[in-house]
């Protein structure tokens, strides 16, 4: 055991009761510190459920609902090209006609050839198929060159 010269001692002893000398301010100092963090904590929590809120209604206004009916052409979003990377692949694949719609949002999908199996997929993995034949026809606009003024 190594023991200190009472001199050592008694020094040491009277730097920490120096600055530890008013243990009641410590400690009501220490409790406001706590408060203050548990009310930026509060207030965070505040943040980011008024964030979420905002980035929901903003994201709900923007969807778009499909209305697809039996009988129509779709694409169905391939969900495993995402193991193999092609930057180029095509997600979707089809078309498929809808043969039967579900009340739950399930569809009912049969392939190209008539005479094929068809399966069930989520209604949130198809999107509508559109041909050629759908394609709308963009009005042209003319550019002139400006007239020049003459001098």
């Amino acid at each position: 055991m190594c023991h200190l010269p009472v001199g050592i001692e008694h020094k040491a002893y009277w730097t920490v009761k120096e600055m530890n000398m008013d243990v009641k301010a410590c400690e009501e100092e220490r409790k406001l510190q706590l408060q203050e963090l548990e009310e930026l904590r509060l207030e965070s929590y505040d943040a980011a459920m008024w964030y979420k809120a905002r980035t929901k209604l903003w994201h709900d206004r923007n969807l778009r609902a499909k209305n697809l009916q039996v009988g129509q052409r779709v694409l169905l979003f391939q969900s495993r090209l995402k193991l193999m990377p092609g930057k180029l692949k095509s997600r979707w694949t089809g078309p498929y006609v809808i043969t039967s719609i579900r009340s739950n949002g399930a569809l009912e999908i049969q392939g190209s050839p008539p005479n094929s199996e068809p399966f069930i997929v989520n209604g949130h993995r198809v999107k509508v198929y559109r041909d050629s034949s759908e394609l709308c026809v963009v009005e042209e606009i003319l550019l002139r060159m400006p007239a020049l003024l003459s001098v």
